[in-house]
């Protein structure tokens, strides 16, 4: 018996580009880990506190199978309240994690042979999750000319009867680009006209630069819209594995059937930092964010100075995504060479789907003086 015993589709599985370099890196010193979307800091001492105490009193049981009860009613509260978007704990699902919300919603939707558009570069896994639900991606790349902006009409092209899904990622990982009101107004329109669902990533909503203002679909068509985020980035908790969905009901009804045969519900002690986070939302984030805001204002600046990168200023997210053509390598390539010459890890653009190609992914999860050295080694290096 061989891997041919295996489901055709990982018997031959594509390259992980990310777990490759990092394999790599990891046989190396003095390496700049500019790759991960893990942010550096700590979870609030606050937050952990609230929930060993937690735990020390004994909540250490299952939960309802969709999340605490307090906790969907306090997520609720934060619509209704942050985004003047009526919302009731019976719209709101609790997940391990953001990804795994997807998951659900993807496997309740798709049937196979539907399409779902997915709005790239972007995370990767949303390809593979669409396959896994029996679906047909359908890819429409951003416009790099304009700031990795989308195209309405090339999305209004692409759909079809077959469409069921539009995943869309703002602010965006990889590019940082930061959707506008006018074209979340415009996404909002096209699924209310063709009548399918947007699915919503919004886990770097609170990740903006000064002067831009974070715009969702849900605004303008909250019952073709579902939103999916968590406590990951915005405060610091990427272990704790808590995130949520958020949208009409009987889609999130319908998760709920696809969880029953994945997972009860998510980690109780999470669920209790993630009730504290959002009881002390502003005061929690704050730290965390502004950091984060900092370090992207500083990378927005300082590689642009470096000669044979083209930067488009991120709007948002915690990264920035440069053009590396003028190097006359492609994002692979260059990140090999990069890593091998400046012992600097970024992740290749092709890693977010081919309109990634020619750029990569820097992250700015280190201090500043950690970027501050990486681009110092960047400006010595000559292609």
């Amino acid at each position: 018996m061989d891997r041919t015993f295996l489901n055709p589709a990982y018997q031959a599985p594509a390259p992980n580009l990310l777990a490759e370099v990092c394999e790599k890196a990891a046989t190396m010193e003095n390496v700049i880990d500019l790759s991960i979307g893990d942010p550096d800091l700590p979870t609030p001492a606050a937050i952990t506190e609230a929930a060993f105490k937690a735990v020390a009193a004994g909540d250490t049981h299952y939960t309802a199978a969709m999340g605490k009860p307090a906790l969907r009613q306090a997520i609720a509260d934060f619509y209704t309240t942050r985004f003047a978007r009526p919302t009731t704990a019976d719209q709101v699902m609790v997940t391990v994690g953001t990804e795994h919300a997807l998951f659900l919603a993807l496997q309740a939707v798709i049937a196979p042979g539907d399409e779902a558009i997915i709005l790239e570069p972007c995370f990767s896994p949303y390809f593979d999750q669409v396959k896994l639900a029996g679906g047909v991606a359908v890819d429409v790349p951003a416009d790099p000319a304009r700031g990795f902006a989308f195209d309405l009409a090339a999305v209004e092209a692409a759909i079809t009867a077959k469409t069921k899904v539009l995943i869309v990622n703002s602010p965006n990982n990889p590019t940082g680009y930061a959707m506008t009101a006018e074209e979340a107004q415009g996404l909002a329109k096209l699924a209310q006209e063709h009548e399918f669902l947007i699915f919503s990533d919004e886990i770097y909503a609170d990740y903006l630069e000064p002067g831009v203002e974070f715009a969702t679909p849900a605004t303008y068509a909250p019952e073709h819209t579902v939103v999916f985020s968590g406590f990951s980035k915005n405060m610091a908790m990427t272990g704790w594995r808590i995130g949520y969905l958020t949208g009409p009901k009987w889609l999130v009804d319908a998760a709920g059937y696809v969880n029953d045969a994945v997972t009860f519900s998510a980690p109780t002690p999470s669920q209790d930092a993630a009730l504290y986070a959002l009881a002390h939302y502003d005061e929690m984030k704050a730290p965390v964010v502004s950091e984060f805001q900092a370090r992207l204002t500083y990378l927005n600046q300082a590689l642009a100075e470096v000669p044979w990168l083209k930067v488009t200023p991120a709007k948002g997210s915690i990264y920035l995504f440069p053009d590396i053509t003028a190097t006359g390598l492609d994002s692979v390539a260059f990140a090999d060479k990069l890593l091998e010459e400046a012992g600097i890890l970024v992740v290749p653009g092709v890693a977010f789907g081919p309109a990634g190609e020619g750029f990569v992914r820097i992250a700015a999860t280190q201090k500043q003086a950690v970027l501050e050295e990486a681009v110092a080694r960047m400006k010595q290096l000559q292609w």
